[in-house]
């Protein structure tokens, strides 16, 4: 039984800073989808769940605490919370980038689509792709994996420890690399299509200057890539959220 005393509402609201900074910025629970009302009760009852396992860490270090110290302690924790959740949203990211990369590879970076994760649209091929991997993370119950790691990094990053700027920032480009790579190697085959594809067009386009040869190639350069999307999506997916499972089990 947990008593209520003031450290113990001070502990639950340092929980839902971490908490909350998280859920500010990681995949899926921050998609300007859904109402803010909701992600707030969804930190909520996150950080109520979680604390009965957290908040012996917090009441002996809380006592007789200075005003000063108390507000420095909600700073940091919030900052970890935002780092944890940036770290996730960086493969997102990364995605996103590599998806508008693909779609101008293939000749289909034209035609709008409806944004799910941000607020600005992209191409429809775009945001299928960032659809399935944002549902894949709820289907595969990879959110739960989210709450362990978020568990876990009180371990790591104990509260009341000054948040370390230069360790945020090792592990921000750490994460940037690996996300990028991983982006890469999952969109090389359509890159390689475009380069292969364009060269040959533009070697025909010299030979035959009267023919307006990069007009005519284009529906056929667009065929051609929705059949490597056809035969390659299941990979695409799973090699992507490999990589974001292997983050999550990192911790």
């Amino acid at each position: 039984m947990i008593a209520a005393t003031p450290e113990t509402f001070l502990a639950v609201f340092l929980i839902f800073c971490r908490v909350g900074g998280c859920l500010l910025v990681v995949p899926g629970f921050s998609s300007v989808r859904i109402p803010p009302q909701i992600r707030l009760f969804i930190a909520l009852a996150v950080s109520l769940a979680l604390s009965p396992m957290l908040i012996g860490r917090f009441q002996a270090i809380l006592k007789d605490q200075l005003p000063v110290t108390t507000l420095w302690w909600i700073f940091s924790e919030t900052l970890t919370g935002f780092l944890i959740g940036l770290l996730g949203r960086i493969f997102f990211l990364a995605l996103q980038t590599m998806t508008t990369a693909i779609t101008m590879a293939i000749g289909f970076g034209a035609i709008p689509g409806t944004p799910i994760e941000e607020t600005e649209p992209m191409s429809a091929l775009g945001s299928l792709i960032m659809m399935v991997a944002t549902a894949l993370i709820f289907l595969s119950d990879l959110h739960w994996e989210l709450f362990r790691g978020l568990i876990a990094s009180y371990s790591r990053l104990p509260p009341g420890d000054a948040f370390g700027a230069q360790f945020a920032l090792v592990q921000l480009a750490d994460q940037i690399t690996a996300a990028f790579v991983l982006a890469l190697r999952i969109s090389s085959p359509f890159i390689a299509y475009s380069v292969i594809v364009n060269l040959a067009v533009g070697i025909t386009n010299k030979l035959t200057p009267t023919i307006p040869v990069y007009f005519l190639a284009t529906p056929f350069i667009l065929v051609g890539g929705f059949f490597i999307l056809y035969f390659l999506l299941n990979e695409f997916m799973l090699l992507f959220m490999a990589g974001f499972v292997s983050w999550l089990s990192r911790g």
